[in-house]
């Protein structure tokens, strides 16, 4: 630290402060046994503190955690000074040291760290790391935060504490040593604040046994969790059959696919380079109150340039090894890299490294050649990749403005070369396709493999129009040629409730078509102002999984004939019927040119790449979905995503899935909104876009699903951003029986 801050937590503060000791706050948390309440005066109940360090990842003291039992605990957290606070189940996902086998004689062992993941979603705010290599304070002050019990209640504290050298400064437990302020109990966990940078360097490690003050862990000995060994790809399916996705499986970014430390903080990174976009919200972010700060990172960047460059790179699969990005580091002209220790281990640290180590004319030129090593480091080249480099692209086009010409165009050849080279490996899309928009190169597929191929088992709702809270229903075996068979029917049901009423036909309907290890798939058939119902979360008895966790559920379109009518302007006025085109009953059958646009999109979206496309969300802004119209002009290839469906932000929402079904869709995905109007978005986002762009055709995508919702359903944090995820997959090759129809008797 540069500069001494004077001034304390309870007074002279300026307000870049104040909103610093806000977000510290939102985002410090309570650590418990699971099993118990969570106010301290509980017997054993309170273990200490920690905080959101990513979403849905909290980072606390190994010794705190040791006091849970199995590895699992409760996280208790308050997003503000008058909300109520929220307990969620966590599980211990690392430790440093790897085994917890107790305190050793003069404390628990260095460094001390825990990671525990979050059970459930939840909306909260994450704290911004420091991505420096090892911050040194000399004569500074540091800031902490954490909970302890006061008078029988949890209440939350705050302070400085004056820093006064290290213990272990060659070794890889090195920790700060901290004074001139009392640290009550509870407050172990906590983070440690450089006031001056308005980021977050330490992990508070331990109060003095005599005396105030304590002990603090630097945040990059995270670096020293353990690398996991590289996965074998995906086990072989039947012949004919698709991989099924299991908890485990991983993401296609992954090249370290179970990397703690890759996932925490590329997860991170993505979260506070989201919420700079303008979702909406009024509160602060870090990066606002580092520049009110007057914080700079290193001699050239914003806190903006570098929020949006370190998102980039997070959207990049990290290096794959800590020895290639010391290469990296090593080929930078005119740089030396610093003995380090722990090495530099992601993108963001190699970042980091640069910093404190360019001159102040050089530094921008530095920060560039780095980021075009990134860029052109071997990877694969899947449609999310691509898109990823083609961003650091652009952002590193823009910075390199300010540089002269000569430099610019040396960017640019190699660039190119990169281009030329991806352009030479014909083994998929090259990237002048995907970067160009021409079509892909030799990915068609002759026969696509979808649910309609299999046997499935098909439930079909229909509303009762004179009494619209009660529907009648029937459920059916559909066989691959299309054959179905009825097995179960009934009349006037409360839709509220519906999955109840349902429960043991449907698990009849499962025993009969259930092979092992291959539940068989359930197509719900909806009218479309019921397209969101969460089937999937139906459970087929108490206690089990949802049905979504247990087999894949997609929903289909089930009154196609009673869609909306489109006024002479080709614009949906929806929920008025047609002027009875076909006769009394006001039943519309789609035109030929709606069915055959409907079977090209079919078609295409299975048998090439499909490209995923968000409606009704621009960077976190809320916007309505288009019109029928409007829908039809997007490319063949989309598929439609919606990021806030159920939020009833505008008076149509109800109607744009059937909108969706009018234009022609038969793949669309979405997730049920159920966060905060300025929750951060951009995960759903990307993690929709690499589901759909990096598939091989949406026939995957009933599988892709429903390993997602399993995942979920299992407590992987990376899969958190799918929670509530649901998809159309409507085959307009296998029409649904008319509700005429004299199907085959059981």
């Amino acid at each position: 630290m540069t500069e001494r801050h004077d001034g304390g937590a309870s007074g002279g503060w300026d307000p870049a402060h104040h909103a610093l000791r806000e977000l510290v706050m939102a985002a410090t948390v309570r650590i418990h046994r699971t099993g118990v309440g969570y106010a301290p005066e509980e017997s054993g109940a309170f273990l200490g503190s920690g905080f959101f360090i990513a979403p849905n990842w909290v980072l606390t003291c190994a010794h705190v955690i040791h006091g849970g039992e199995g590895g699992e605990v409760t996280v208790v957290y308050q997003a503000g000074p008058f909300e109520e606070p929220r307990a969620v189940p966590g599980q211990v996902a690392a430790t440093l040291p790897d085994h917890l086998d107790g305190p050793v004689r003069g404390g628990w062992p260095a460094p001390d760290l825990a990671l525990v993941r979050l059970r459930e979603p939840v909306d909260h705010d994450c704290v911004y790391v420091s991505e420096r290599p090892a911050p040194h304070f000399a004569e500074g002050r540091v800031f902490y935060a954490g909970w302890t019990s006061y008078q029988g209640s949890p209440e939350i504290l705050d302070g400085f504490l004056t820093v006064r050298g290290t213990i272990g400064g060659w070794s890889t437990g090195a920790q700060m040593r901290l004074g001139e302020n009392d640290l009550p109990p509870g407050v172990s966990g906590g983070p440690v604040i450089d006031p001056v940078r308005g980021e977050v360097v330490g992990v508070l490690k331990s109060r003095a046994d005599h005396g105030t003050g304590g002990t603090s862990i630097g945040i990059e000995r995270l670096r020293m969790l353990q690398v996991p060994p590289d996965a074998g790809p995906a086990p072989d399916s039947a012949p004919g059959q698709p991989h099924r996705p299991s908890p485990h499986d991983t993401h296609p970014h992954d090249t370290h696919p179970h990397d703690l430390y890759q996932a925490v903080f590329h997860a991170h990174d993505r979260y506070h380079r989201d919420r700079q976009q303008p979702a909406g919200s009024r509160r602060p972010t870090w990066a606002d109150l580092q520049s009110e700060l007057r914080a700079r990172p290193g001699r050239t960047l914003s806190p903006d340039e570098r929020g949006e460059l370190l998102g980039r790179l997070a959207d990049l699969p990290p290096p794959v090894s800590t020895r290639g990005l010391l290469d990296l580091l090593d080929s930078l002209p005119d740089f030396r890299l610093p003995p380090l220790s722990p090495a530099p281990r992601g993108w963001r640290d190699g970042l980091g490294v640069l910093y404190e180590t360019a001159r102040q004319d050089g530094a921008l030129r530095l920060v560039l050649d780095y980021a075009m090593g990134v860029l052109i480091a071997a990877r694969p080249p899947t449609p999310s990749v691509l898109d990823a480099e083609q961003a650091l692209w652009d952002w590193i086009k823009q910075a390199a403005t300010a540089l002269d010409s000569g430099y610019r165009r040396e960017i640019a050849r190699r660039r190119e070369e990169h281009l030329g080279d991806r352009q030479r490996d014909r083994h998929g899309r090259t990237s002048a396709d995907r970067l160009t928009g021409g079509a892909p190169a030799a990915r068609t597929r002759a026969h696509p493999r979808d649910p309609a191929q299999e046997r499935s088992v098909l439930l079909e709702v229909v509303r009762r129009g004179w009494e619209p809270d009660r529907c009648d229903w029937s459920i059916s075996v559909t066989r691959p040629d299309g054959e179905a068979t009825r097995l179960y029917e009934g009349q006037r049901v409360p839709l509220d409730g519906l999955g109840a009423h349902l429960a043991a036909s449907l698990a009849e309907a499962f025993r009969r078509c259930d092979e092992p290890g291959r539940p068989v798939a359930l197509q719900v058939a909806l009218p479309h102002l019921l397209l969101g119902m969460a089937v999937d979360e139906w459970r087929p008895r108490p206690g089990a999984d949802p049905l979504g966790a247990e087999r894949p559920v997609v929903v289909r379109c089930g009154d196609r004939d009673q869609l909306p009518a489109e006024d002479d302007d080709g614009y949906g006025t929806y929920g008025q019927r047609a002027s009875a085109p076909d006769g009394a009953d006001g039943h519309r059958a789609p035109s030929p040119d709606e069915e055959s646009d409907r079977r090209d999109r079919w078609h295409r979206v299975h048998a090439q790449h499909a490209q995923a496309e968000v409606l009704d969300c621009d960077d976190g802004v809320r916007r309505p979905v288009p019109e029928a119209a409007a829908l039809r002009g997007l490319a063949p290839r989309t598929v439609p995503v919606l990021c806030r469906q159920g939020d009833q932000r505008y008076e149509d929402d109800a109607t744009a899935l059937g909108r969706l079904a009018l234009a022609g869709y038969g793949v669309v995905l979405w997730r049920r909104s159920r966060r905060q109007t300025d929750s951060v978005c951009g995960e759903f986002h990307r993690g929709a876009k690499v589901t759909v762009d990096d598939g091989d055709g949406a026939g995957a995508l009933p599988e892709l699903v429903h390993g997602l919702r399993t995942q979920v359903r299992a407590g992987l944090t990376e899969a958190f951003w799918a929670d509530g995820i649901a998809l159309l997959y409507d085959d307009p090759h296998q029409p649904l029986p008319g509700s005429g129809d004299l199907l085959e008797a059981p």
